[in-house]
């Protein structure tokens, strides 16, 4: 894919950030300057805003970073080993040409039951924010999914802010909290009447549940539990020695 396809339905920036992301991954190298905005407007005939939003996202991601007044480079390859980019549903799906967004269905502090303080390493009863999403591709229900975090730890945490940024960026812009490490565990599953009306499917149909516990240093900040479904979704894992 080499140019910009105007009767497709992926959005021009989500085309142009594939474009751009393959060039980088083939063709350039650590710290190289990437062409201005007006170079790439002009090559690939697109907008200046389309160029903006494609190099915004590349940023996001760290395939590249900016320099005031010089321009953008191409970050190094160890520069995208921080987890609040080691998984993005949105992220992820934008670099499959799909266009996600995300349903918040609930969000409420609630005191944290067994299963949910051990999970956090708190003390039960303690509040916690209970945070209910479905993740949404091309308007197709991919996953739900629900977020338990330590009030204490993210007080002052609002829905507005989830309706504007993912969680992984309020935990980065908001309260200063980058990620290292996180565990999964997946487990396949039969998909029960709750989260068959939620993601549009059959109950009884196929599932694979991820629960996540994620840490900042030693200390627990996020438990999420996804439901995705089996005939849409495949989590891929890759291991480095």
């Amino acid at each position: 894919m080499n140019k910009i396809d105007d009767s497709l339905r992926t959005p021009k920036y989500i085309q142009l950030m594939k474009i751009l992301i393959h060039d980088i991954e083939n063709y350039m190298n650590e710290n190289d300057k990437l062409d201005s905005e007006r170079e790439i407007c002009e090559k690939y005939g697109v907008s200046r805003t389309t160029v903006r939003q494609a190099l915004d996202e590349l940023e996001k991601n760290k395939y590249i970073y900016k320099i005031q007044g010089k321009g953008n480079f191409i970050s190094s390859k160890e520069a995208k080993q921080d987890l609040i980019n080691f998984y993005s549903f949105t992220d992820e799906m934008k670099k499959l040409g799909r266009v996600p967004k995300s349903e918040l269905i609930g969000f409420e502090i609630m005191e944290a039951n067994d299963k949910t303080a051990r999970k956090l390493a708190i003390n039960k009863k303690e509040l916690v924010y209970k945070i209910s999403r479905i993740r949404i591709a091309d308007d197709i229900p991919m996953m739900f999914e629900v977020t338990y975090l330590p009030y204490e730890k993210f007080k002052g945490l609002k829905k507005e802010m989830l309706m504007k940024k993912s969680i992984y960026s309020i935990f980065k812009d908001e309260f200063n909290i980058s990620m290292k490490l996180a565990e999964e565990t997946f487990e396949a599953i039969v998909i029960n009447k709750l989260e068959s009306i939620y993601l549009g499917i059959n109950e009884g149909a196929p599932g694979l549940k991820i629960e996540r516990i994620t840490y900042e240093n030693k200390e627990i900040v996020e438990y999420t539990v996804s439901i995705a479904r089996g005939d849409k979704f495949k989590y891929k894992v890759t291991l480095n020695n």
